[in-house]
């Protein structure tokens, strides 16, 4: 199935998702898409002229592939410019994935500080493509298109606090507006920026995430690329810390992301 069948089986049967093999990232399905596919339902349940502003997210437990999954959502509180939603991606009676969500209105206001800039990274036709490669890439990256334009590759034993690059869908993708759902997709795609530090291959995945979008959202589809950097602001324990942003390939934010990662060496 691709990102877009799982979009809309979820607007149609939220209550009974499966995600196939192809989007598991080790024991579990890919993040970002239970990120996108929770986020989808929660979206549903707002009035459309309240767009999101952040995300808090948690993955509480490993969200099973092939197995059928709950997507719950609750409303906490719809005030005259804010409404608070929580949603839960639920498997076999557990929380696997849960979002805290704020959507909110406009407001009329004198404070307008534009974005900084992008960061400067390798221009699309020089950047390094990830390949899928079968029992080596996780299965979801056959989904995901990415090109390395700053930074060093996991595992490489390069102390390097930046990491990013470009990204899109990959393959067969219909054209269609891109949206916070698509991002949440993306974002995730990107491994811990703590792994260059490794020398050898060891697990590592997102514990909690936020995520703000900046809104309105620029107007783009699922055809074009966008620019991610993380950068790794604390790294022990076991745990790393990054923050990040989104770019549309020309420089405009898109969002601005915060991760606390675990590392399993």
């Amino acid at each position: 199935m691709t990102f877009s069948d799982l979009l809309h089986a979820v607007r149609q049967q939220p209550d009974s998702v499966i995600v196939p093999s192809d989007w598991a990232q080790g024991r579990a399905g890919y993040g970002g898409l239970m990120a996108a596919l929770l986020f989808e339902a929660m979206r549903a349940k707002v009035p459309a002229d309240r767009p999101v502003r952040s995300l808090a997210i948690s993955f509480v437990a490993p969200a099973q592939t092939g197995m059928p999954i709950s997507f719950e959502v609750e409303l906490l509180r719809a005030g005259k410019s804010v409404v608070s939603v929580l949603g839960r991606a639920v498997q076999e009676g557990g929380v696997v994935t849960m979002i805290q969500g704020s959507f909110g209105a406009p407001r009329v206001s004198e404070v307008n500080v534009p974005s900084l800039p992008a960061t400067e990274m390798k221009s699309l036709e020089q950047a390094t493509a990830l390949p899928y490669i079968k029992g080596v890439t996780p299965e979801y990256i056959q989904h995901l298109d990415m090109r390395w334009g700053i930074g060093a590759l996991p595992y490489t034993n390069t102390p390097a606090r930046q990491m990013g690059g470009w990204m899109r869908l990959r393959g067969e993708v219909p054209k269609e507006p891109m949206t916070e759902a698509h991002l949440l997709a993306l974002v995730d795609t990107w491994p811990p920026a703590v792994l260059p530090y490794l020398k050898t291959p060891a697990a590592g995945s997102t514990l909690a995430w936020t995520i703000e979008f900046v809104q309105p959202v620029p107007s783009m589809t699922t055809h074009d690329w966008c620019r991610y950097c993380a950068t790794v602001e604390y790294a022990r324990d076991g745990y790393g810390h990054t923050a990040a942003a989104v770019w549309t390939a020309e420089g405009a934010l898109l969002a601005i992301s915060r991760q606390t990662v675990t590392v399993f060496a």
